[in-house]
């Protein structure tokens, strides 16, 4: 879905004097070209061009075509690793909750773009420097992730091999790009949560992702 700028969006405030466009609407195109062309394509006239502005608005806002793609990585950290640092790290009255906490990220696209998080992922397959930025993430998700099993008993050793199971059966789910039902996935609830913490699942955790999953359906 194209991005909606600034100036359409009713509920921003109007802009003024000559601004056409906003740092937000550089950054959005550019977020929407990279996941839908690659970063090859994230090209200042380009950009310019779906804007509808000239090269003078992308410099009021960056310095260069360098500068806008760091900002994009920042913001793939802000929108990805954050979200699940945060979500992990939330207040849980058992190992079920606290997954389940985990899954939100995963089924809510606004805390956490797969879209964007692999598109990242191929640009640094050709970038050492975004290699490292994906390596520290993952670094980051994972000792997250680790914190949270190990608050509620479990050994370092378990705690990290519980982690990499469910972070990366967590990406793999979308890598493949599965076509399946939410349904069946909330289906399997109780199956995965027994998988991936050895414990009984909390009905009450499941029924709350559950409502989570009727209310984002609803939107």
């Amino acid at each position: 879905m194209t991005p909606i700028l600034h100036r359409d969006d009713p509920d921003k405030d109007p802009l003024v004097g000559h601004v056409k466009v906003t740092r937000e609407d550089w950054l959005n195109v550019a977020r929407d070209v990279l996941v839908s062309e690659g970063v090859a394509e994230v090209k200042v006239l380009a950009l310019g061009a779906r804007l509808d502005v000239s090269r003078s608005s992308f410099y009021g806002y960056f310095k260069s075509r360098k500068h806008l793609l760091k900002a994009l990585l920042d913001d793939w950290e802000d929108r990805n690793t954050k979200s699940i640092v945060d979500k992990v790290e939330m207040p849980a009255s058992s190992i079920s909750e606290a997954v389940c906490n985990f899954f939100r990220c995963f089924l809510d696209p606004k805390l956490f773009d797969h879209g964007l998080d692999f598109a990242v992922r191929e640009w640094s397959r050709r970038d050492s420097a975004v290699r490292q930025r994906i390596d520290a993430a993952d670094a980051t998700r994972l000792k997250a992730l680790c914190a949270m099993f190990e608050r509620f008993g479990y050994s370092e050793y378990d705690a990290d091999t519980r982690a990499r199971i469910l972070y990366f059966m967590q990406l793999g789910y979308h890598a493949l790009e599965l076509r399946e039902p939410m349904s069946e996935r909330v289906a399997r609830l109780d199956g995965y949560l027994r998988g991936f913490t050895g414990a009984d699942p909390d009905p009450t955790a499941i029924a709350d992702l559950r409502d989570f999953v009727i209310d984002l359906s609803s939107r």
